[in-house]
């Protein structure tokens, strides 16, 4: 089963699942708008897979394995509709483009881009050059970068 059929059905059941409860064939075909039938059988090959507790007509709930492979998607996937967002990407297709982007970047290109998000987070105001880059986005225009901004930045590299 292609990887990403895996990290998106693990990720929803785990949106689904609330406090234990079993997720059902119906609520992902509901949520996928898909038919009830191609659930089950998605749902059989990740009970073979070590990824769902899978029994007929009761749901289904995570294994630890599967739990684990949510967390580590969805963060992955927050990471980069934040990481779109920094860079003036509207926040309906940078979820989009997350969805599709969790599942093929190289896993060290993840963790850069999970570093720089996090970096930008911690910042107590936005970094001036970001504000400048999504002027530039928006405008198509790249202004000119202040003369004291060029000293500072030169001092800064010196060190």
């Amino acid at each position: 089963m292609k990887r990403k059929t895996i990290e998106d059905y693990v990720e929803l059941v785990y949106d689904l699942q609330k406090r234990g409860k079993r997720v059902h064939t119906n609520d992902i075909a509901s949520a996928l708008n898909i038919k009830p039938a191609s659930v089950t059988e998605i749902f059989q090959k990740l009970d073979s897979e070590g990824y769902i507790n899978y029994e007929k007509y009761s749901g289904v709930t995570l294994t630890s394995r599967g739990r684990n492979l949510a967390i580590r998607t969805k963060k992955k996937h927050q990471a980069l509709k934040e990481f779109l967002i920094l860079l003036g990407v509207d926040k309906q297709v940078a979820e989009k483009d997350a969805c599709e982007m969790e599942h093929i970047l190289d896993p060290t290109t993840m963790d850069i881009i999970i570093k720089f998000v996090e970096m930008i987070n911690r910042c107590e105001i936005t970094p001036f050059w970001l504000e400048r880059f999504k002027r530039f986005v928006e405008s198509g225009r790249l202004e000119e970068c202040p003369p004291e901004l060029v000293m500072l930045c030169q001092k800064v590299q010196k060190n």
